[in-house]
């Protein structure tokens, strides 16, 4: 089959956001939305699917409209998705046909130390033939399929879109939260954690922890009808959005994990050191300057980097892992974070999904060393962190793609939800200022969330 799709129609102006248009297919299996720094996207009705799920992997091939039968596939991922260098697809940017999904934190995890996960979805990776793009304002339909199959499909999307646009009631339960969204932790139990981590480090066990708390509650109805509120509020470049039966993941992150360009370049852009944002224009370049100018933000950064490039050259060119960008500041709508980029040349017999698995869990999320870092997480931490910290993303057929590390992110899995933040913890960290440091992150969604707590009598 060929990389670049045979089949390209309008299908709605701009006045039709993403959230829209996930609501009207919410029945449609697999539906999955990524902002990819704002080349928007939505992949739906994959063409076969896998599934890890309660330490089981589960393969699946779709056999009629929105229907699919398990199959008794074992072979590798990169086997079951393979990649095709040498097809050269169009020049636009983004999504183009391929495959779309995520990978948990602690499946990721549990390559190198034991990390039981969540019962729930652990990975999926689908493979869509056909998707929505949005270009220049309005969406449009793409599709690899043959050009019978691919009208079929059109008019059916058209016709539920319509649907639900004259009745949007009609698709979902509304969202609502049983009760307030708040921390797991006393911050007696974080500053527990805090000072063990301390310990840790001064026994040379680590040299920084990036320690995390979940903030839950127990909800109702569909994330998706949060969705639009949510991408608002953030503005976040590397936003999702999942539907798998009663999973959900809504992410708002800022994070690039990896990207995959053309001649097998990789860009990674890890985020290390926080600085709140400021309604008033002088406190928030105060704050900016702070951060500019912190030497522990700049040493809790560059271990950051060093294990990314650490990580990289196992699969990259010789010679090839550079870091053209150190210390930069990137200001997003509640704080400013400091970023830093490397670059690297993937070696030519290299699988773009194999590197992807190798690599994480993320480094800016583990700590260094990364195995000592990821023990002494799964002893603090009091629950698994689940898609919190794993990635979303998607590979085009010719090995090309993004994918984000799913910080600001929220899931839910039938009526449990938790919304996660951390900090990277080093000898200097100061107890109090990371404890803020994980309310700075997640304070806005949190109170955005808390707005649709149920009224009680």
């Amino acid at each position: 089959m060929s990389t670049k799709p045979i089949f390209k129609e309008f299908f709605a102006n701009s006045d039709l956001n993403a959230p829209i248009i996930l609501q009207a297919f919410s029945d449609l299996y697999g539906c999955i939305y990524l902002n990819d720094n704002n080349h928007p996207c939505i992949g739906f009705l994959p063409d076969h699917y896998v599934l890890f799920k309660n330490k089981k992997w589960q393969y699946f091939q779709k056999n009629g409209f929105n229907q699919y039968k398990e199959t008794n596939d074992n072979a590798s991922l990169s086997h079951t998705f393979p990649i095709h260098p040498d097809e050269v697809q169009s020049t636009q940017t983004g999504f183009e046909g391929g495959y779309m999904g995520f990978i948990d934190y602690n499946f990721a995890a549990s390559q190198f130390i034991s990390s039981p996960g969540l019962n729930q979805p652990q990975v999926y990776l689908g493979c869509y033939h056909s998707y929505l793009k949005k270009e220049q304002s309005a969406w449009f339909f793409y599709s690899h399929n043959d050009a019978i199959t691919a009208q079929q499909d059109l008019l059916y999307l058209k016709q539920k879109l319509e649907q639900y646009l004259k009745d949007p009631a009609q698709q979902l339960d509304r969202f609502s939260l049983n009760q307030k969204c708040a921390a797991k932790w006393s911050k007696a139990q974080y500053q527990h954690a805090f000072q063990r981590i301390q310990d840790y480090i001064i026994a040379g066990d680590c040299y920084q922890i990036n320690l995390t708390q979940a903030f839950t509650a127990e909800a109702t109805g569909s994330l998706i009808h949060t969705a639009e509120q949510f991408w608002q509020l953030t503005q976040a470049p590397y936003s999702g959005y999942l539907k798998l039966d009663e999973f959900e993941l809504l992410s708002c992150s800022p994070e690039l994990f990896i990207e995959f360009s053309t001649q097998q370049k990789l860009i990674t852009k890890p985020i290390k050191g926080t600085m709140p944002r400021d309604a008033d224009p002088v406190q928030d370049q105060i704050n900016k300057q702070q951060l500019i100018n912190s030497t522990k933000d700049q040493a809790e950064n560059l271990m950051i980097v060093d294990l990314l490039r650490n990580d990289l050259s196992v699969y990259a060119e010789i010679g090839s892992v550079k870091t053209p960008q150190l210390f930069a500041i990137e200001s997003f709508n509640q704080v400013h974070h400091m970023v830093s980029e490397i670059h690297a040349t993937l070696k030519a017999d290299v699988n773009p999904l194999n590197l992807l698995l190798s690599a994480l869990p993320g480094g800016s999320i583990t700590g260094a060393p990364k195995i000592r870092a990821m023990q002494i997480i799964e002893e603090l931490e009091a629950a698994p962190r689940g898609a919190y910290c794993g990635s979303m993303g998607y590979f085009n057929f010719n090995g090309t793609g993004s994918w984000n590390i799913l910080i600001r992110s929220i899931q839910k899995y039938q009526n449990q939800l938790s919304i996660w933040a951390g900090g990277g913890i080093t000898i200097a960290s100061d107890c109090d200022a990371e404890y803020q440091e994980c309310l700075d992150k997640v304070s806005a969604m949190l109170e955005l969330i808390n707005t649709w707590q149920r009224e009680t009598l």
